[in-house]
């Protein structure tokens, strides 16, 4: 994936992840609100880190 599109998803889901926190903390969960700030942060990590898989013409699906 080119970089631009995960500089945009990155984006997408940190204002994503950001929005759920602020809507939890307006619940008034504490709980909720940390695991959704996690999982963004770790989604958009594992983004950049894990690398994409790559099919050669041979291989079998």
């Amino acid at each position: 994936m080119p970089n631009r599109i995960k500089i945009m998803l990155s984006l997408l889901v940190l204002v994503v992840a950001a929005a759920g926190y602020a809507f939890q903390a307006m619940l008034g969960q504490e709980g909720p609100k940390y695991a959704v700030a996690f999982l963004g942060v770790f989604m958009v990590v594992a983004m950049w880190v894990f690398p994409e898989v790559q099919r050669r013409p041979g291989d079998k699906v």
